[in-house]
């Protein structure tokens, strides 16, 4: 966008007039309110799912059986993904985009608010029957969040519990993404075209079809799990003439794009920050868009790169490995077009430049690793081994937990009207990236060494790493205590910010004042 003229909008001050108590936030329709309610919830379940975490390494600090039962060892590993995915990272992301998306695109609110409230409050519903699992008589989902069958149809009462959970979960992701891709197709401002669209945007337009299109297969494989469990069919009962292998067929067409709907907006988030504080345009913004895209559209053919070892014939075992490789080159021109817009640029290394700059660096790493594991003769040796925790641990937690921090703490003082507090920000990050390094770069080598993954006990010769690995979660964990403090400190007072905070922001968001009125833009904005 070459320049913008921010019209008159009403309500400058009007935030002073906003509903308060509880109804404001029970039935508010209000894209900010119900952005801070998206990002609580991701942060509470963040929590949630980081002292299950802290479980697993605890049991794994020393071979032997030494803190929980097996069963409960699983229970952990199986409700850490589900909780992480579906209830931390997805929500904090949906958050981000039901703050930013409007008023980046210059709307009053989101296309349909009340359907807004709705997608919020199924989050919890849905998460206090998953959770509620955990007490029920057999415990909760043991079977890994792949949820394969026989074994998970060995669950006991819990299993209609999990397959409603993730109904309702489904059913509102659909709902936050229709809304969020009807917002930014019918309400942006006049003058903004798609090419002048901030990228985070377009991840999000893109996200928001991929979750469109996914989230109903996952419903469907689900559904016929539990057909097969209570109604006598046999989808997947080889005994009946079904197959097991079909339903991962199923779980990864949307497991896989899965993984891209988790790291599209980080890579929307990290392409706001770094040319802030590089203070220079974004390289290559349409190829940005573009390898968008592209990535998007190569996650739905890679799924079956996940079943190497099920016995896929060579043909199909060379499609998918050829096809998963190629998703290394639109990756790559991100990377280089992140690398470029920092390159000669008048840097500055303020919080949110710090975790972007790391994303760069550890997504990268687990980029590296993926495409290890793409190479179809070599995923024998790695599948189900710590290898993969390694990989989609530096993915999804110094690559999209990263991003979603940088957002935090950038785009923090718009929210809150105050600048949180630098120096114990970069505290948090220093500690953070020390700790998830010396936690997850150990999993490498033992998977490596050939430790398979989800066993509560191991070989003596890989105590070592175990223990480092150990030492590095509980810091990590504890760190993010830190952050949550800066966040409290932040809301409570300090030094006022400014309506552009940053030097270098570009984009409608700096026009507002700090913090954004209640309702932001009530005459639309210009752009040329």
């Amino acid at each position: 966008m070459s320049s913008t003229t921010h019209e008159a909008h009403h309500g400058h001050d009007d935030h002073h007039h906003a509903p308060y108590g509880i109804t404001r936030w029970l039935f508010t329709t209000n894209h900010k309110d119900l952005g801070v309610l998206y990002m609580t919830f991701g942060l509470l379940m963040f929590f949630i799912g980081g002292a299950m975490a802290m479980v697993i390494r605890a049991e794994l600090f020393q071979p032997g059986y030494n803190l929980v039962d097996p069963y409960f060892f699983n229970q952990m590993t199986t409700m850490h993904a589900l909780v992480m995915i579906f209830g931390a990272v997805m929500p904090a992301l949906t958050g981000l985009a039901n703050w930013l998306v409007p008023v980046q695109i210059g709307a009053p609110d989101m296309a349909l608010p009340r359907v807004n409230n709705w997608a919020f409050w199924l989050l919890p519903a849905g998460f206090v029957l998953l959770l509620a699992t955990l007490f029920m008589p057999g415990g909760g989902p043991a079977a890994g969040w792949t949820m394969y069958p026989p074994l998970v149809l060995q669950l006991g009462d819990a299993f209609p519990f999990l397959i409603f959970a993730v109904h309702i979960l489904g059913i509102s992701s659909i709902m936050g993404s229709i809304n969020i891709v009807a917002t930014i197709l019918n309400m942006r401002a006049p003058g903004m075209t798609l090419m002048k669209m901030p990228l985070f945007v377009w991840t999000w337009l893109i996200t928001g079809f991929l979750m469109i299109a996914v989230m109903p297969v996952l419903a469907g494989a689900v559904t016929m799990l539990l057909t097969d469990q209570y109604f006598g069919t046999s989808f997947f009962d080889a005994a009946g003439g079904g197959d097991p292998v079909m339903f991962q067929h199923i779980f990864w067409f949307f497991g896989h794009p899965e993984v891209y709907i988790l790291i599209l907006p980080a890579f929307g988030i990290v392409s706001a920050i770094l040319p802030t504080f590089s203070r220079k345009p974004l390289f290559g913004y349409s190829s940005m868009v573009y390898a968008t895209a592209a990535i998007a559209f190569l996650s739905f053919i890679v799924w079956a790169h996940h079943m190497f070892t099920v016995g896929l014939p060579l043909a199909g075992q060379l499609f998918f490995m050829f096809a998963t490789m190629l998703v290394a080159v639109p990756t790559g021109v991100k990377i280089f077009n992140w690398m470029a817009t920092m390159w000669r640029g008048s840097m500055s290394f303020e919080t949110p430049m710090l975790f972007a700059i790391a994303f760069v660096i550890l997504f990268t790493v687990g980029g590296l690793s993926g495409v290890m594991l793409a190479l179809a003769p070599v995923d024998l040796q790695y599948h189900d081994t710590y290898f993969v925790v390694a990989h989609f641990h530096y993915v999804l937690v110094s690559g999209t937990v990263f991003a979603i921090m940088a957002g935090v703490y950038y785009w923090l003082p718009k929210w809150t009207g105050h600048m949180y507090d630098e120096r114990l920000g970069k505290w948090h990050f220093w500690v953070s990236t020390i700790s998830v390094n010396v936690l997850f770069f150990p999993q490498h080598f033992l998977g490596l060494a050939g430790m398979p993954r989800r066993i509560p006990d191991y070989a003596l010769q890989f105590a070592e790493f175990n223990m480092i690995s150990s030492i590095g979660g509980f810091v990590f964990g504890f760190s993010q205590l830190l952050f949550v403090w800066i966040i409290i400190k932040c809301v409570r007072g300090g030094e006022k910010a400014s309506d552009q905070v940053w030097d270098g922001a570009q984009g409608l968001e700096w026009t507002l004042p700090s913090p954004a009125p209640y309702h932001s833009f009530e005459t639309p904005p210009v752009v040329r």
